[in-house]
């Protein structure tokens, strides 16, 4: 088998980890290839015994709930090692199983002072803030950019630490005592700190990309998992309202050490509607009753945060600049069984921006802060379609509705989430296929 990347269509939060679900115990591996503590997947499980147990993951793959499945953490991503053990101690708490884990030496660790300096700077923009988590995301992959980033591969040398530590303190106690009126960090510190971590960390470590070309060599199946989303990608999401890495497909490549040729399929992940957090653009976004039943109905409140998140009626302009972006070759439908009980549905099938429509997204960004949504209307439907296991078993309103958006979003909708549970999934075409 080759490699299969599994995006997000949206601005994130679109249920990821259900989709990776749907491919179950045929996935030999599944790498996180971006991002870091800043997001996180929410996976359902329906146990043996009646019970349903939730498990929220934030650094670690969605992969590492599957027996038998490799989970790997990224040379793309960028780790808070204390964040890291204290979600493998949570799972290892509750029975499952995290021994198999696989981390990337040449992903770079999120420094105390990268923390700092993410939440020193959000406060220091006021109004013109991004929106961050405040967790260092941002900072780290400035350091990695900036050839100054601490690598987990460092950790096992104190000397190399220590000159790196030094080296990034050096203008960044600068900032933070003269600009920002915080004290200074003392290096010693930071290096007692982090080495603090190493021991445990030893024996995860691998060459990840040469782990993966070995897997694939052997014909085995592996997911590539983006975190956040096609409109958050520093490159090709609304900038500046972005995360700081690549959460595209072309990402996936170079967040695992892969080439592109090793890759089969595209799939996107996109809800029913439309959700995002933080600050930036948003033209569906509803501020009435409506969007607080779809907040509450689809418990849109981060994974790792908790925020509310916005909420908004289905985008197909994003949807269609999704599958372009991402050469996306199936999409995965989540929470339709949110939008039951509505008496219509409006779907956005273009934008107005200063008296002419555009169908596609603009390139400029103040042109995108202008939109204002051109809505198409479907009738809505009442019947629970939870217990659905075929598109036949859906409404016949819920089923136009998923057919209009397959054709507006221009790939075809091979699973429907119709439920957050396992099961709770409509499968029209098999993913591995």
């Amino acid at each position: 088998m080759s490699a299969i990347v599994l995006v997000g269509a949206q601005w994130g939060d679109e249920g990821k980890g259900k989709a990776t679900d749907l491919l179950g115990s045929r996935i030999d591996g599944v790498v996180k290839f971006n991002g870091g503590n800043n997001a996180g997947h929410t996976i359902v499980i329906d146990t043996e015994d009646g019970r349903r147990e939730k498990y929220a993951l934030h650094l670690l793959p969605s992969g590492i709930l599957t027996p038998g499945c490799v989970p790997i953490i990224g040379n793309g991503v960028v780790i808070d090692l204390g964040v890291l053990f204290e979600e493998i101690d949570g799972l290892e708490a509750r029975s499952v199983d995290t021994s198999a884990l696989v981390v990337s030496g040449s992903a770079h660790v999120i420094a105390p002072y990268n923390r700092t300096l993410d939440q020193v700077t959000e406060r220091f923009l006021g109004k013109s803030k991004i929106g961050t988590t405040g967790r260092g995301i941002g900072p780290t992959y400035a350091d990695k950019m900036s050839r100054v980033g601490i690598r987990v591969q460092d950790l096992f040398d104190t000397d190399v630490l220590h000159a790196k530590v030094t080296g990034a303190l050096s203008l960044k106690n600068q900032i933070l005592v003269k600009v920002y009126n915080r004290k200074a960090f003392d290096v010693d510190a930071v290096v007692e700190e982090l080495s603090s971590y190493a021991e445990r960390l030893r024996p995860m470590v691998a060459d990840t990309s040469l782990l993966l070309e070995q897997m694939l060599d052997r014909d085995e199946t592996v997911v590539l998992e983006a975190g956040q989303a096609t409109l958050l990608d520093v490159d090709h999401g609304t900038y500046p309202f972005v995360t700081s890495s690549s959460a595209t497909a072309g990402g996936a490549c170079t967040g695992s050490g892969i080439p592109p040729t090793r890759i089969s399929s595209v799939i996107a992940v996109i809800k029913a509607y439309t959700t995002r957090v933080g600050e930036g653009p948003f033209p569906t976004e509803l501020l009435d009753a409506k969007g607080e039943i779809l907040r509450n109905n689809g418990a849109e409140f981060g994974t790792t945060t908790g925020r509310p998140r916005r909420c908004g009626w289905f985008d197909a302009v994003i949807g269609r600049y999704a599958t372009r972006i991402n050469g996306v070759t199936d999409f995965v439908l989540t929470k339709l069984d949110v939008l039951t009980g509505m008496d219509e549905v409006p779907v956005c099938v273009a934008y107005e921006i200063d008296g002419v429509r555009h169908d596609e997204l603009p390139m400029n960004q103040a042109d995108f802060d202008r939109a204002v949504p051109i809505y198409e209307t479907f009738p809505g439907w009442t019947e629970d379609i939870s217990k659905a296991r075929s598109v036949d078993e859906l409404p016949r309103n819920c089923r136009d509705y998923v057919d209009a958006l397959e054709k507006m979003i221009k790939a075809p909708i091979s699973a429907i989430g119709v439920g957050p549970g396992r099961d709770e999934t409509i499968v029209v075409r098999d993913l591995l296929d």
